[in-house]
């Protein structure tokens, strides 16, 4: 796709390249799945961007709006958007293990398919990263405002991990969901509340732990049943549970021991997604009912070529506008901020609510350039390369077996790696001020699961694995 823009040239090239991709998209693609993508990202975007505050009154810090402004934090039920990225995961993903599978494919060959695009996109941004940040200590940038300005571009790569998490779970939960269907997810959903009930009820902390998976895994597996179950569905009963969903939300939040902001709040004694929380899951939930229930109508609006072409623009570098989108609020808070062109008033204020406005406007270009720069990373991932046979190691079962050996012993390694990052702090770490070992850890394990790559695709390719 990047090569094909760039002899296009231009943006009237860009508009040629998506009229013809909107044109070419095939009947059997559901537009919804991609348009829930593409919504949730600009939704995830601009919530940091709204919530970002850069202080620079002694020295420069970053602070969150949310823990000045408590009457927003219920607007985060709105922009708090990461259980429809797990869902829409879970139904692109089923039609993907259906699609590989029927050409012959297994579980670890799709795996390693499915995370080309994502992990490639990913390693470009951590290098860049930690080779600026590097460049930057070298040139004299203090430790502290270089520790921060890295911990907040790095913020993503929290999701990232549980993604990459779920999608190593995946082939194994589609098996469950074939067997068990709508049961699976039920009994995701009571296991998260049995485990806030022990951590916030009898005082077992550490249990909360598995809601980081459990809770996506949950999501992840509605997807699975909405592609085969709820299609169809009239919208009169989603619409009812949407508002059920509603109405359990207040009661969690105020009856129950769930704090309002369905994000962290700095200070807070309680998060609802450090670890996620059955909050977050009935946030979720009511999501997906509302999701199904306006399906139709967006469906149809998605047949007109405008609106779908704006939805390949954003899909075609979906993963690039998430992960540089806090790099290009930290570049322009350095900017803005950092050189008094902006006025910093009290973030209580009507005034501070105002220069949201010129915030984004100033924020947006920013990621543009960045998507511009670094997108074609996204964008050239081999659709040949997504997937592969079972048998493209046929002949060859100790290949095949070590490819697999690769598979487990590396994944780990990359989601470890990623967390370990994530979850660091705003603090100089090491020569490139991200945590040295963890780069390395996920730079082993990137290359571990790019070795098994190749290791399968050797004999030749068979199916993409991104049919959605």
């Amino acid at each position: 796709m990047g090569d094909e823009r760039g002899r296009e040239g231009g943006t009237l090239g860009l508009l040629q390249y998506l009229r013809r991709a909107a044109d070419a998209t095939p009947a059997r693609r559901d537009r919804y799945v991609d348009f829930l993508r593409a919504l949730a990202i600009c939704f995830v975007v601009v919530g940091h961007w709204l919530a970002a505050v850069i202080v620079t009154d002694n020295g420069v810090r970053g602070d969150n709006a949310l823990a000045h402004l408590d009457w927003a934090q219920s607007l985060t039920w709105i922009f708090q958007v990461m259980p429809v990225f797990f869902l829409v995961g879970g139904y692109a993903n089923a039609a993907s293990i259906d699609a590989h599978r029927r050409r012959g494919g297994d579980g670890a060959g799709w795996f390693l398919g499915r995370t080309d695009r994502l992990l490639r996109p990913t390693t470009a941004f951590l290098t860049v990263l930690w080779t600026t940040a590097l460049a930057a200590y070298l040139l004299g940038a203090p430790p502290g405002p270089l520790g921060l300005g890295v911990w907040a571009a790095s913020i993503p790569l929290w999701f990232l991990a549980a993604y990459l998490g779920v999608v190593l779970c995946a082939p194994a939960m589609y098996r469950l969901h074939r067997r068990h269907g709508l049961a699976v997810p039920a009994v995701l959903v009571v296991a998260v509340l049995a485990l806030d009930a022990l951590r916030l009820g009898g005082g077992v902390p550490i249990v909360g732990q598995a809601n980081y998976l459990l809770v996506w895994l949950a999501m992840h597996q509605l997807g699975f049943v909405w592609r085969d179950r709820w299609t169809g569905v009239r919208p009169a009963v989603p619409a009812a549970l949407a508002v059920g969903g509603v109405g359990a939300l207040v009661l969690l939040t105020t009856a129950g021991p769930y704090p309002a902001s369905m994000v962290d709040v700095p200070g807070a004694d309680l998060g609802n997604t450090s670890p996620p929380t059955f909050a977050l899951l009935v946030l979720g939930l009511t999501q997906t009912a509302l999701v199904v229930a306006v399906a139709g109508p967006v469906r149809r609006a998605l047949d007109r070529r405008r609106p779908w072409m704006a939805v390949i623009a954003v899909n075609a570098v979906v993963l690039t506008l998430f992960l540089w989108h806090m790099t290009a609020a930290v570049l322009t808070g350095a900017l803005v901020y950092g050189t008094g062109l902006f006025p910093q008033p009290p973030v209580d204020s009507g005034a501070w609510l105002l220069m949201r406005i010129p915030w984004l406007l100033a924020v947006l270009p920013v990621l543009l350039v960045l998507a511009a720069v670094f997108g074609g990373v996204e964008a050239r991932t081999a659709a040949s390369s997504a997937g592969w046979r079972a048998g493209a190691l046929r002949g060859v079962p100790a290949g095949r077996a070590v490819s697999n050996l690769l598979v487990l012993v590396a994944s780990p390694m990359v989601i470890g790696g990623l967390v370990w990052i994530a979850l660091a702090g705003p603090e100089h770490h090491g020569i490139g001020t991200l945590p040295t070992a963890a780069c390395l850890v996920y730079a082993v394990g990137a290359s571990t699961l790019r070795l098994a790559r190749r290791a399968r695709a050797r004999d030749g390719p068979g199916g993409t694995g991104r049919e959605e």
